[in-house]
């Protein structure tokens, strides 16, 4: 780990490890409200993760910090995965060192801007068979989640029928720019005048 790395990592983690700690002591606990069963088959408390009743607004920031922490992690994660899985770790032979390559872009070079790297897209089967599998997941999960909707003992599998048909998007998404994006890297003059 490089030494700008784990200087932010330790400024973070000596400002948000006190403050976590005395959120997460929250309030004291609630008294469960239950639905008279005589009357409706609604189930909102029914899950597999037992959570609590009430949450203090010191554990939702709490709760929100690493779910964006998690978020940058995921993004970062997607980002290395594209570049590992399809890109090649060498320059193609026709990028040229001082700025220019064969490949004509009209679209984008100009006399001040210009095509250094150009990588076309590996167009691979294993890509065609993960968005297959990928839009497959998406769809089941949107099938559930419409189910959940329809019935009339709805419980909070809501959210996590949502999450999984939005992160399989999400996944189609990097897998398509991971096989069938080409990856251009362009070199701009720029004046600071």
């Amino acid at each position: 780990m490089r030494r700008e790395t784990l200087a932010v990592v330790v400024v973070l983690a000596a400002v948000l490890l006190p403050m976590w700690y005395v959120a997460l002591q929250g309030e004291a606990p609630t008294e469960e409200v239950e639905i008279d069963r005589s009357v409706s088959e609604i189930q909102p408390l029914s899950g597999f993760v037992d959570t609590p009743n009430k949450l203090a607004p010191s554990q939702v920031g709490v709760i929100v910090w690493w779910a964006l922490l998690l978020l940058v992690g995921v993004l970062a994660g997607a980002h290395q995965f594209m570049n590992w899985a399809v890109r090649p770790d060498e320059v193609e032979e026709r990028s040229v060192a001082d700025g220019g390559t064969e490949l004509r872009l009209p679209w984008i070079e100009t006399d001040r801007r210009w095509v250094v790297e150009h990588h076309p897209p590996s167009q691979a089967t294993e890509g065609i068979v993960v968005m297959g599998a990928l839009a497959v997941l998406a769809i089941v999960f949107a099938a559930l989640f419409t189910g959940e909707y329809l019935r009339l003992a709805r419980t909070q599998y809501f959210g996590v029928y949502a999450a999984g048909m939005f992160l399989s998007l999400a996944a189609l998404t990097v897998a398509y720019y991971a096989w069938f994006m080409p990856h251009v890297e362009v070199l701009e003059r720029r004046g600071h005048g």
